[in-house]
């Protein structure tokens, strides 16, 4: 899949590997693909097995990328219970002493605060923070001075619009394309990867929506109420029962 990826940005813009992994072992499998490739940004949540105090992170971010030599880093700090939830103050200690960490993407509720405060005290090795969480707080997350956010992948065109608005300071734009995405990403807090990927089947992107982890069934009904909002933000066409059903 990777590989699928570069080829087809063949040089266009940046692509960010993901690396996220309990062992370290795989962790640097992923690394090796990766650089194999020519791919030098690297995104990675540390495993949850060494906490949310700064030296067992440091230790292993520093052991990741010494044997991943040329390689930048995005640490990914996710709430509990995906994440470890760790604090600004440990995030810091971290990005201090491991350079090769180019950005924080800060996932913690409120992420406001810990963004501002990341940013006010962060090394200069240290370029920003990006904001996550299917850019569901993304607002919050760029007023407090977060400089990109990982959109949610089935509405990924409207959250680019929505972040050109506030860039070219159409702020009133960026609000009411934000607050016509919040019912859908409302359910998908729920719904997760069965929401994801029903809507994607339904944007033509996908040809089944089965998921692996184990996440609440999205019924009729709810699929129902998913292609409503859809609708509502101009991205399918009136609702039809009888595809959601097939879907």
């Amino acid at each position: 899949m990777l590989r699928a990826v570069v080829d087809e940005i063949d040089g266009r813009a940046t692509v960010i590997a993901g690396g996220t992994a309990e062992l370290t072992e795989e962790v640097l499998r992923c690394g090796r693909q990766a650089s194999d490739l020519g791919i030098r940004l690297m995104m990675i949540q540390p495993p949850l097995r060494l906490g949310r105090h700064a030296e067992p992170i440091v230790s292993f971010m520093e052991s990741v990328a010494e044997a991943l030599s040329g390689m930048n880093f995005i640490l990914q700090n996710a709430p509990a219970p995906r994440g470890a939830d760790i604090p600004p103050e440990a995030i810091i200690r971290i990005a201090e002493q491991v350079p090769e960490i180019a950005y924080i993407k800060e996932e913690t509720l409120p992420p406001g605060p810990a963004v501002k405060k990341i940013l006010a005290n962060r090394p200069p090795s240290l370029k920003g923070v990006i904001g996550g969480g299917g850019a569901r707080m993304i607002l919050e997350e760029y007023a407090n001075g977060a400089c990109a956010a990982m959109p949610a992948v089935e509405i990924a065109d409207v959250h680019v619009a929505l972040d050109e608005a506030w860039r070219n300071g159409r702020k009133d734009e960026a609000m009411g394309i934000f607050e016509s995405t919040v019912p859908l990403l409302t359910l998908q807090s729920t719904y997760r990867m069965r929401l994801t990927k029903h809507v994607l089947v339904r944007r033509g992107v996908l040809r089944n929506s089965i998921v692996r982890s184990n996440l609440v069934e999205l019924d009729t009904g709810g699929m129902r109420q998913i292609d409503l909002n859809l609708e509502d933000l101009g991205i399918v066409a009136e609702a039809d029962e009888s595809k959601a059903d097939a879907a």
